[in-house]
């Protein structure tokens, strides 16, 4: 009997696969880098804090006094939700509930399956990465790792990552800070992973300068079109596949 692609015995080869791919793949390659982490910074305005806090997607923030380095603690929005429903909260009792769950942190460099088996032992969904001096460099979650294993199983074709936006043409316009895996996943391409970690650094890498507004370039089977840079980095980009020619059919089936 013929075993197809399409049958469970399949997805759980792939599945196998991803989870011993696990060992290659490291933190600081899926993360959300430091510029993207979503924290509370308790010297704010406090109705800045608010809105903060009841905009929020995430069970969970990091919450810092002055700075992202000086984090205080981990916030659990449930704990939050429940303070405001009595109508008690303030600095000091956001300070209070930070504290009661201390950060946790993790070596940039760190494999994938070591940390899956770390947020277990130590019942913790979040960690902040650090590199060799104690910086923070991003965040890794417990679902990032699951997503790494599992996301092309439950995502449905039609849903795109937040950072991607499908155009009418079939281009894409993409959030230059998207990690590179995250976004070959999501479309189902092939950029090169083994450099840099976000599209940003990797346009920046291929042309060895920071590009300008309407710069183009081409990447195997894909054109870039640069939309936005902001503060030394691309913002975003347009993507397009490159139609394949007879030609390149032709040399393909040779």
């Amino acid at each position: 009997m013929v075993v197809s692609e399409t049958t469970p015995a399949a997805d759980l080869a792939q599945l196998a696969e991803k989870m011993l791919g696990l060992e290659t793949v490291r933190v600081d390659d899926i993360m959300i880098p430091r510029g993207e982490i979503a924290y509370v910074d308790v010297s704010d305005d406090w109705d800045t804090i608010l809105e903060a806090l009841r905009s929020t997607p995430h069970t969970r923030l990091p919450v810092c006094q002055g700075n992202l380095d000086n984090i205080v603690g981990v916030l659990h929005m449930k704990k939050v939700a429940r303070a405001l429903a009595r109508g008690d909260f303030d600095r000091e009792h956001l300070l209070e509930l930070a504290r009661q769950r201390e950060a946790y942190f993790v070596p940039e460099g760190t494999t994938l399956d070591v940390q899956l088996l770390n947020f277990k032992r130590d019942r913790r969904r979040i960690a902040l990465v650090v590199d060799e001096y104690g910086d923070i460099q991003g965040l890794v979650t417990l679902e990032d790792i699951l997503e790494e294993i599992v996301g092309e199983f439950t995502s449905a074709p039609a849903t795109l990552h937040k950072d991607v936006h499908r155009e009418a043409d079939g281009g894409y316009v993409v959030n230059g800070a998207i990690n590179v895996r995250v976004l070959n996943r999501t479309l189902g391409w092939s950029l090169p992973t083994n450099g840099p970690r976000t599209l940003n650094g990797l346009i920046v890498e291929y042309l060895e300068t920071l590009p300008q507004a309407g710069t183009m370039l081409r990447m195997g089977d894909l054109t870039i079109e640069i939309l936005q840079t902001v503060d030394n980095s691309v913002k975003t980009a347009r993507i397009r596949p490159v139609p394949v020619t007879l030609d390149e059919r032709s040399k393909g089936a040779a």
